[in-house]
């Protein structure tokens, strides 16, 4: 059993995986959630899709003065202390972070991505819950997500399904 790492979550401005404009993450010690981060983030490039604005209500009005991605990364590597980084469908969290990274000129992370999508599909039998979206994985599990696409409600839910799924 996994008890120590850090769920996060992305949210992005258009269809570049570049253009991260909100992060949130959830550092779980001990199989307990013990800290938290929030970002709104200037994405790269910068302007926002509609059909994203739809999904996470996130305009340029939200971060015309919002720090880059590369200035937020490195204030918080410290803080992720090389924990294992966990995403629920982590090959988009994963590309997206390590794209951006790429922009502004930073080591992506070394840590491995685990992906909650994937140990549901291993541990949750088809049909126990309507789907194996974060939102129907909450629901079936008990676990409350308010704001689902909100970078840091969904680092949370995630958190909490990877304690029960990891």
């Amino acid at each position: 059993m996994m008890d120590s790492f850090i769920a996060i979550d992305v949210e992005t401005a258009n269809g570049n995986r570049s253009s991260i404009c909100a992060i949130g993450a959830v550092k779980v010690r001990g199989g307990m959630v013990s800290d938290s981060r929030y970002a709104l983030v200037r994405p790269e490039p910068d302007w926002y899709a509609r059909a994203c604005t739809r999904v996470h209500g996130l305009c340029d009005n939200d971060t015309w003065n919002a720090p880059s991605f590369g200035t937020v990364w490195k204030q918080w590597q410290p803080w992720l202390e090389g924990l294992p980084l966990v995403a629920h469908n982590a090959p988009f969290d994963a590309g997206c972070i390590r794209e951006a990274c790429r922009v502004y000129g930073i080591e992506p992370p070394e840590e491995p991505f685990l992906c909650t999508l994937q140990a549901a599909r291993r541990n949750v039998p088809k049909g126990m819950c309507a789907s194996r979206s974060l939102d129907s994985l909450c629901e079936f599990f008990g676990i409350p997500l308010e704001n689902h696409h909100n970078a840091m409600d969904d680092a949370m839910a995630c958190a909490k399904l990877a304690i029960i799924l990891l």
